[in-house]
């Protein structure tokens, strides 16, 4: 029982902490792209890839409520990305190619993520919006880089994963 409770803590910390995140925003043609992902990074690095997609859809969430929705429902598969490119940092990170997490994240977050916009607003909006993401995910990566030293070092060793 307590394991869950430290869990559901932890858990409920980081998403505070991206809330936070989420009203620190990257100047972009849309206003929800900010540093709401660090959080979640940190936890799909420091324990697992799904607390840290936990963290990231929700963070996002949280991050277009203060922007207004802008981009209405659709808001929803933008967080499910954000929720598989963090669980895929975890999982790849967790393998030990830490580098290779933070390459795939970034192209999956800055790139990739935007490509069904091209179908439903148009390819103008997606050039518009890529070096805006691409600042944004790596401003987010190079936090939790700084970040993940420090935390992991105050972690029990059985914690992480």
């Amino acid at each position: 029982m307590e394991s869950k409770l430290k869990t559901l803590l932890l858990m409920s910390l980081f998403l505070a902490i991206s809330a936070i995140g989420g009203m620190v925003k990257v100047p972009a043609v849309i206003g929800t792209i900010a540093l709401d992902s660090m959080p979640a990074i940190l936890v799909a690095s420091l324990f697992n890839g799904r607390k840290g997609a936990v963290v990231a859809g929700g963070g996002h969430l949280l991050s277009s409520l203060y922007a207004g929705f802008p981009l209405g429902p659709f808001h929803i598969l933008v967080a499910a990305e954000m929720a598989l490119f963090v669980w895929m940092f975890g999982y790849v990170f967790s393998k030990g190619k830490r580098v290779l997490a933070a390459a795939l994240f970034l192209i999956g977050n800055g790139v990739i993520a935007a490509v069904p916009f091209i179908f439903i607003l148009s390819p103008s909006f997606y050039v518009a919006i890529i070096p805006s993401l691409i600042a944004g995910t790596l401003i987010n990566l190079t936090m939790a880089h700084f970040l993940y030293p420090p935390l992991a070092a105050k972690l029990p060793e059985g914690v992480r994963v």
